[in-house]
């Protein structure tokens, strides 16, 4: 491997337009969703599907994706990883119903993978203050395409097709591949081997699939509660069995110990307290924006929500770079701390002032700003950490920890809004979005102890070891 420091800007570049895109495409389907519901003829529950197909193929697909980067390659696995989702984009611009629509969503899910793949590139060639800026600015890039994504896809469908709006970021994707292939360094595999856990893979990716597709049921509401009841089963043997597995293999995929150490056990649990709630906020705000005039919101279409929440999308994007940059010069604890005490706070203080939208509009900016410094702060610390070969899974892992949680805490956010709806209209009063907001802060707090708690654990080893 060559030399920290050989990665140059042109190949970080080319990275980060592969970022941009990708989110892009991965979020023209939630505003396109009403007009892909009219046009191919097919009702609320099969949208849902579309829009989760590949949520649920992300999840699963990251952590291979980041373990297989770490023993083969990241360089290696991103080019074949974007050929799979290149095949899943055009599939979608020129699916004719929703079947060939669903295997293009599946396979264009992949797309996630190529976070950790980028971490494992970043931290190879760059020392590790560089790195973690490096590092936020693709995760920076990555959700900045998709609030680009969310703005033109309603545009692109309109003006062309809804074709086109899968066409047109996968042509990209096709173009920048090549680019990003040729001007990235070369990075052979740090793994001992290069032999993989099938096994502990097949059941990582099997829990994965039976808790996001349980998820993902209760949300939309397709499921009986038994059936849910089953995948819960199903999901808690599959993970029983992959850590007895995982403890007997001699090179195994994730190595349980490693996920048992404080401080990799502490940035889950803190990434996966801050996600629940931010999907919560996430889920509520919308939410009071839309509600009629005459109850407790603010009657806004679509157009007029979009506009309110744009601040929050920006200060999100932004945030991310911020997040790597503030982690090398602060140290990511304290920007951990920061992050949360403002998030925190801010979620709390929501149940008092939400009477005007540009209330809303700040509180989401803040809150999209200060969680999004603290978990990307945490993420480059964290990628940055660990043993390079295990910085693939590691932070493959922790990223499946985000969408887990957002998805958790917007499930969350309509559980509380339904307990608390008037059983005549099914409309939520306005004390049902206090006690949201104030459950998010509450949520949120936590997260504080967690660092705490590891602050004082290393400060306690250090003793030990002095």
């Amino acid at each position: 491997m060559g030399p920290p420091g050989r990665l140059g800007r042109p190949a970080i570049a080319a990275l980060g337009v592969l970022a941009l895109t990708l989110g892009a495409l991965q979020s023209v389907v939630e505003p396109a969703l009403p007009l892909l519901q009219r046009e191919l003829g097919i009702g609320p529950a099969e949208g849902a599907l579309v829009a989760n197909a590949l949520l649920v193929t992300g999840a699963v697909a990251t952590p291979v994706a980041g373990r297989l980067g770490d023993r083969y390659g990241g360089k290696r696995v991103l080019v074949r990883l974007m050929a799979v989702v290149v095949a899943g984009g055009l599939l979608a611009s020129v699916a004719p119903g929703l079947p060939v629509l669903l295997l293009g969503q599946v396979l264009q899910g992949v797309m996630v993978g190529a976070l950790p793949l980028s971490f494992i590139l970043v931290r190879g060639h760059l020392p590790a203050g560089r790195s973690q800026g490096a590092i936020g600015l693709v995760v920076a890039l990555f959700t900045g395409g998709g609030m680009v994504g969310t703005l033109v896809a309603g545009p692109i469908a309109d003006i062309l097709s809804w074709h086109a709006m899968f066409a047109l970021p996968t042509l990209v994707i096709a173009v920048t591949t090549p680019v990003v292939s040729r001007l990235m360094p070369d990075d052979p595999p740090l793994g001992p081997d290069s032999r993989v856990d099938w096994p502990g893979m097949l059941l990582l990716s099997g829990t994965l699939l039976a808790f996001m597709l349980g998820l993902v049921t209760v949300t939309s509401g397709g499921l009986p509660p038994f059936a849910v009841g089953a995948l819960a089963l199903t999901a808690a043997g599959l993970a029983t069995c992959w850590v007895a597995v995982e403890r007997r293999t001699a090179s195994p995929m994730v190595d349980p110990r490693m996920l048992a150490r404080p401080a990799t056990a502490h940035a889950y649990m803190f990434t996966f307290l801050v996600t629940i709630s931010s999907g919560m906020v996430l889920f509520l705000v919308p939410q009071l924006l839309a509600a009629p005039q005459d109850g407790s919101g603010f009657g806004l279409d679509a157009t007029g929500i979009g506009l309110v929440l744009l601040p929050g999308a920006v200060a999100g994007a932004v945030s991310d770079s911020v997040g790597g940059v503030a982690a090398r010069r602060f140290g990511p604890r304290a920007v951990v701390v920061a992050g949360t005490a403002v998030t925190a706070a801010t979620m709390i203080s929501l149940a008092s002032w939400h009477t005007a939208a540009w209330q809303l509009a700040l509180a989401k900016a803040v809150t999209a700003f200060a969680a999004g410094v603290g978990t990307t702060a945490l993420l480059a610390g964290t990628a940055t950490a660990v043993d390079a070969r295990d910085t693939g899974v590691v932070t493959g892992l922790l990223v499946v920890t985000r969408v887990i949680g957002i998805a958790l805490g917007a499930q969350a956010g309509g559980a509380i809004l339904a307990a608390g709806a008037d059983p005549e209209t099914g409309l939520a009063p306005e004390s049902a979005f206090a006690a949201g907001f104030v459950a998010a802060g509450l949520v949120a707090a936590p997260a504080l102890l967690v660092v705490r708690v590891t602050h004082a654990k290393k400060t306690t080893d250090k003793g030990v070891q002095a």
